[in-house]
């Protein structure tokens, strides 16, 4: 399947007069694909390989908004960081200090997301709720870093068809989401909350999410 234009006007129908940002998965789809959600009005599309989003980077339109929405490896951080927009999955201090550390060198401020494990699965990756809030209070507040911006928190809740869990999750990731912001400085810009993708969009816009990442409705089920 290639990109869906019709399930992209339903979406942004569904997301009129919200404060929703829409990232459409592309990870693993041809720039073919791409191009045509490109032509459709699509800017913020997310990638989680390194590789293949440095090549895609290189072939695209540049006023395109690039999202890394994978695991990312700190030995990786350097093929990225002259060109991306946000990255969604900031799960340790290491990989924060070492995007910063490639901030500088490309003289650039970074926007990053600090990922919460709000999950049950092991697999998932993130801080839980007390490291979270330290290391936003530290790189926040008390020690911000000069080339790194944190934007806010990303989440994934766990990969189940109850509703009610999901939405637990999500308001859990929103309560600590609040909390954390409110103790920012008033000149902060910590304003995203990053949770929900095609099988549970719905859900975290109703428990506040601010930016969706949708791939498999928009582009089909991924290679």
């Amino acid at each position: 399947m290639a990109f869906s234009i019709s399930t992209y006007h339903q979406i942004r129908n569904e997301l009129h007069g919200k404060q929703v940002t829409l990232v459409a998965v592309s990870k693993t789809k041809p720039v073919t694909d791409l191009l045509e959600a490109y032509h459709a009005g699509i800017r913020d599309f997310g990638e989680n390989y390194v590789q293949e989003l440095c090549g895609k980077q290189q072939q695209l339109p540049e006023d395109i908004q690039w999202h890394y929405i994978g695991h990312l490896q700190s030995n990786k951080v350097k093929f990225i960081a002259p060109f991306v927009h946000l990255i969604h999955g900031v799960d340790s201090e290491k990989l924060l200090l070492e995007i910063q550390k490639q901030g500088k060198k490309n003289q650039l401020v970074i926007d990053c997301l600090l990922q919460v494990h709000i999950a049950e699965e092991s697999t998932k990756f993130g801080f839980d709720e007390a490291a979270i809030k330290i290391v936003a209070q530290t790189y926040g507040i008390e020690q911000p870093l000069s080339h790194v911006r944190l934007r806010g928190l990303m989440g994934m809740a766990s990969f189940t068809d109850d509703a009610q869990k999901i939405k637990r999750e999500f308001n859990g990731l929103k309560t600590i989401f609040d909390t954390i912001r409110s103790r920012q400085p008033d000149n902060n810009c910590f304003d995203t909350l990053s949770m929900g993708m095609s099988s549970d969009y719905p859900l975290a816009i109703e428990c506040g999410s601010t930016l969706i990442r949708v791939g498999s409705l928009l582009f089909g089920e991924r290679i």
